[in-house]
């Protein structure tokens, strides 16, 4: 091993000997550059390899070249690269080949290959790289459109993209993306013709007997993928997608009309297709010159506009009459709406509109909950607040069983200060079972705090505990007992803490607020912080090493306390915690006795 080693950095003595002569580094930075790959050469020469070295290697010589490049453009000197950087850009793709061989799954390590280089122009070491990366990992289409996009951008060889893909699509003959991204490449093709034949014509240059093909110039290549696509792929998406690319190109207008026919006849029933249709009329401009019109003149014209898209919406949802319909045409209405613009009719006009959408989907059952929640936003934002009670109500009667839709009523009534909140509240705990009120408690709640007397809330309070499962009533505990500090006193939250600890569960957070409770008194009595910290390490004590510190430093702290009983807590902290906490309780505790916690 040491003699392979040895060989391998006297090849590195001819690129060090001129990089010295020549003046980019001083003897004692060859000498340091020697040392370090001595170094990383003895590292990937062991018998357990290790990605990380090679990774580590592969990252000093690429800081290498870089630091030579910047000493090149410092004092101006451009020569002698090929002594110098082409040596050690071989032997970083040496160093990449290797790893890659050796970890032929790390598509990341294949990537970081393929993006060196990009960085320094290796078309040809790129071009295998590709090559045996796409014979490992075939299965990954992206692969293949990336090494496709360079051949065609890059290297400007249709051809060889055109191959890839059609390589690929044996490979994944049902891949969306990879149809896609061949047609467009097609289309790049008949423009890239196109401009040339132009060029050609201009500068009225013989051609001979080379003669451009009419098919091709006009996507003859990208109709074959497409219809081909077609075949395999089903579903509206891919072909709203290829219909998007076409949209670039300027000589596909026939094309565009073959793939709309399509989209037409075969998906007539899927909601996406009305919705293409319905935005295609924003996007066809008026026949009108447009080069004096008035801000009020093109108010007019986008009304307009979007008159003929509601028209065709109102068409769509009579022939799809689906939810997924309704959604489409509110959205679309909503995104106008949003839209600023300086025209207060068009403004009102959006907004009439919306609001008579969102009627219409009532009146025919196919709003979804998220749509009502929208029309309620909206209705409160245009200060419609009777509407907005009305669809609320409505809401409820539809989604009776969702919690989301009760809050988003009671909200609405609790917002515009109505008498008959409570009604409603106790209208939803009938409806909505018993598991998941919790959001509905602790708006209740939090309602009646600043509504209702003390005497009706505490029985609010205690009427949750017993509503909420075990799980939820946890934090109904929390709410009580610092609401019981706040508003009864000291004494009354202790009589309450005592009461709940009688039923389990207890969250963590219980017990803390006792003791800030405690803490807060002016005659803080370290009896009764001990009771607590005991209660909660009877429920807690086994997965918490936090609580165990702040006993013992309550403890050392308070004037009352003992700092003998510490170590018997310490004694009793390590019995109880389970697995890793031991450790963690030990190295904090240690950092407690130093005086660093």
């Amino acid at each position: 091993m040491a003699e392979r080693i040895e060989q391998r950095l006297e090849d590195r003595i001819p690129e060090l000997e001129q990089l010295e002569r020549v003046g980019l580094f001083t003897h004692k930075e060859i000498r340091a550059v020697l040392r370090k790959a001595s170094a990383l050469e003895y590292k990937i020469q062991r018998r357990a390899l290790r990605k990380e070295d090679f990774i580590n290697y592969i990252q000093y010589e690429v800081n290498l070249l870089e630091l030579i490049k910047k000493r090149r453009a410092r004092i101006g000197y451009s020569f002698k690269k090929d002594e110098i950087e082409h040596s050690i850009l071989h032997r970083v793709h040496s160093l990449f080949n290797r790893a890659t061989g050796k970890w032929k799954d790390d598509v990341q390590l294949w990537l970081s290959h393929v993006a060196f280089c990009k960085q320094w122009n290796a078309k040809h070491q790129l071009s295998k790289v590709f090559s045996t990366m796409l014979a490992i990992h075939s299965n990954k289409p992206a692969l293949w459109i990336m090494a496709a996009k360079w051949e065609m951008e890059t290297r400007l060889s249709s051809e060889s993209a055109r191959h890839l893909f059609l390589r690929a699509l044996r490979f994944h003959p049902e891949c969306p993306k990879l149809y896609q991204e061949y047609f467009r490449m097609e289309l790049m093709h008949a423009e890239k013709q196109r401009k040339e034949k132009k060029e050609f014509e201009q500068a009225k240059m013989d051609l001979g007997e080379f003669n451009y093909s009419e098919e091709i110039l006009n996507g003859e290549m990208a109709r074959i993928v497409y219809r081909d696509a077609s075949q395999k792929i089903k579903g509206v998406e891919f072909q709203l997608a290829v219909l998007s690319i076409a949209k670039l190109f300027d000589f596909t207008q026939d094309l565009q009309k073959e793939i709309l026919e399509c989209l037409q006849a075969r998906y007539a029933d899927d909601p996406l297709t009305w919705d293409y249709l319905a935005r295609r009329e924003l996007e066809l401009g008026s026949l009108q010159p447009t080069e004096h019109t008035t801000k009020q003149k093109k108010a007019s014209e986008m009304a307009q506009r979007e008159e003929r898209c509601c028209a065709v919406f109102d068409e769509a949802v009579g022939a799809v009459p689906t939810e997924d319909m309704w959604k489409c045409y509110i959205t679309f209405c909503l995104e106008r709406y949003n839209r600023k613009t300086n025209s207060e009719e068009l403004k009102q006009k959006r907004l009439e509109r919306t609001l008579s959408v969102f009627s219409k989907a009532h009146e025919s059952n196919l709003l979804s909950e998220a749509l009502y929640k929208q029309w309620l936003q909206l209705l409160l934002d245009s200060s419609l607040s009777e509407k907005a009670v009305e669809v609320a109500e409505a809401a409820t009667r539809h989604f009776s069983q969702s919690v989301e839709t009760w809050q988003m009523r009671l909200r609405v009534l609790i917002q515009l200060k109505r008498d008959d909140v409570t009604q409603c509240f106790e209208e939803a705990m009938k409806h909505v079972k018993s598991k998941g009120t919790l959001p509905l408690w602790t708006l209740w709640v939090e309602w009646s705090e600043g509504t209702n007397s003390k005497e009706d809330t505490e029985a609010l309070y205690q009427r949750s505990l017993h509503a909420t499962t075990p799980a939820e009533s946890v934090t109904m505990k929390e709410m009580y007992l610092d609401w019981t500090y706040r508003n009864r006193g000291y004494k009354k939250a202790k009589k309450l803490f005592t009461s709940l600890c009688e039923n389990r569960p207890f969250s963590l957070d219980f017990f803390r607020k006792m003791i800030q409770i405690e803490k807060e008194q002016e005659s803080c009595k370290m009896p009764n912080l001990r009771e607590y910290y005991e209660r909660a390490l009877r429920e807690f004590g086994s997965t918490n090493t936090d609580l165990w510190l702040d006993y013992i430093k309550e403890e050392l702290s308070h004037p009352q306390g003992k700092p003998e009983n510490c170590g018997s807590i310490h004694w009793r902290a390590m019995k109880m915690l389970q697995g890793d906490l031991v450790e963690d309780f030990v190295s904090k505790y240690t950092l407690l006795q130093t005086g660093h916690l």
